[in-house]
């Protein structure tokens, strides 16, 4: 007796209609840790990404690898004694840290109409030429990130010339610590102004060598364009400043908002995008440079004579021959240097134009020389807080050039 089987073969087209049909399956996700030891992080920042292939569909930024509580530390000493601190917040901006923070102390004081015409030029001077150094480096990063090693190598020769002549002024490369509460540490060496015009006409050339590497060529475009795109109303929403506000379309600079020191006499503009993508951000600083450029000639062309230093003993520290001669003066070293400047009971908050955005001081004192609580604003820390919406919805590349035109410093982001 025999039987018959009746077997059924599905073709491939079959197979491949049926698996259609199934409509929830879907692709497993995996976190993936950046950092915090990643050359593309610029520091010791950590992203822990979920990512969906290579489609990143959540972010979440970890700081505070950096931490060294700067502002705890602010409460134990006089307001010239946390002058160096300064320094290490914007790291690759040392000159203008130093300025911001001592304009907040003479807020406090209420000594800043006092500061010699000679001194506001200076400060103007280091505040700008800081700008550029710190531009060249971000641009000279960003453009390496993207892989456009040359631009590297050109910004940073330009920027070595800028040490130079930091290094002349203040006698450190790095970690200047330039200011005093009331003025400066020291006038401007015999002929420092002719090297810094020299400069000058040579960083122009730089810039327009950096434009010709960069702005038209089709792969830093392709990279750039269109990438990392932050609205107008995302910008001011997370209170971003500086650059990455300018390049998302808002007209806000402190230098022309709140005028402070001697900008309201300088002529210069404020650059602003349109798209706000990561190619806006590198074009507004690459047009700050410039700018900065313009006011340092000014500076340079109208600088006075004078003194450098407020001619108050309670506030700066005399001149060793009269403390060696008068009494008075003596007294007035002994309880500076042992106690600081005597500021009154009160509040202020002081808020100036870093390189990377709006670096504010809060100040609140109870009297005496040590101030009872100091915050600091932090332009990098807030400007990083909006990598969670930032970052989602783009490819894993694409964080690269995001972290690079943010153009942000851990130094003075965890403090």
């Amino acid at each position: 007796m025999s039987t018959t089987q009746e077997i059924e073969i599905r073709d491939t087209a079959a197979k491949v209609a049926a698996a259609d049909e199934l409509t929830d399956v879907k692709g497993e996700k995996m976190v993936l840790n950046m950092g915090p030891s990643h050359p593309a992080t610029h520091g010791v920042l950590r992203l822990r990404l979920e990512m969906d292939g290579e489609i990143i569909t959540k972010a979440e930024p970890d700081v505070g690898y950096l931490h060294r509580g700067d502002e705890k530390i602010a409460e134990n000493m006089t307001y010239n004694q946390f002058l160096p601190y300064t320094d290490r917040l914007d790291y690759l901006a040392p000159l203008a840290n130093n300025v911001h923070y001592v304009l907040a102390v003479e807020k406090l004081l209420g000594i800043t109409d006092d500061l010699p015409e000679r001194c506001q030029y200076i400060r103007t001077i280091c505040c700008e030429l800081a700008r550029v150094s710190a531009h060249l480096l971000g641009l000279g990063a960003f453009a390496m990130d993207t892989g456009a090693f040359t631009v590297f190598l050109h910004t940073f020769t330009e920027r070595e010339k800028i040490y130079y002549l930091i290094e002349a002024l203040t006698g450190a490369r790095f970690t200047t610590s330039y200011t005093r509460v009331g003025g400066l540490s020291r006038d401007l060496p015999e002929g420092w102004l002719d090297e810094l015009s020299k400069f000058l006409d040579e960083v122009e050339i730089n810039f327009d060598e950096t434009e010709t590497l960069l702005t038209r060529n089709p792969i830093f475009l392709e990279r750039t364009q269109d990438v990392g795109i932050i609205t107008r109303e995302e910008a001011i929403d997370f209170g971003l400043s500086g650059p990455n506000l300018r390049g998302s379309g808002v007209e806000h600079d402190v230098r022309k908002a709140q005028p402070y020191m001697i900008y309201d006499r300088f002529d210069f503009d404020v650059p602003v995008g349109t798209t706000g993508d990561c190619y806006d951000r590198y074009a507004i600083r690459i047009l700050e440079m410039r700018e900065s450029v313009k006011i340092l000639r000014q500076c340079i062309a109208d600088i006075p004579g004078g003194l450098i230093n407020v001619d108050d003993g309670k506030i700066v520290l005399p001149p060793k021959e009269k403390v060696m001669t008068n009494m008075e003066e003596l007294i007035h070293q002994f309880m500076l240097v042992t106690q600081g400047q005597d500021a009154p009971v009160g509040e202020i908050y002081f808020g100036a134009e870093n390189p990377k955005g709006e670096l504010g001081f809060y100040i609140h004192s109870l009297g005496g020389g040590t101030p009872h609580r100091l915050k600091i604003r932090a332009p990098s820390f807030v400007n990083l807080s909006i990598l969670s919406q930032l970052l989602p919805g783009h490819m894993i590349a694409d964080v690269v050039a995001i972290l690079g035109s943010l153009d942000f410093v851990m130094g003075e982001c965890d403090r």
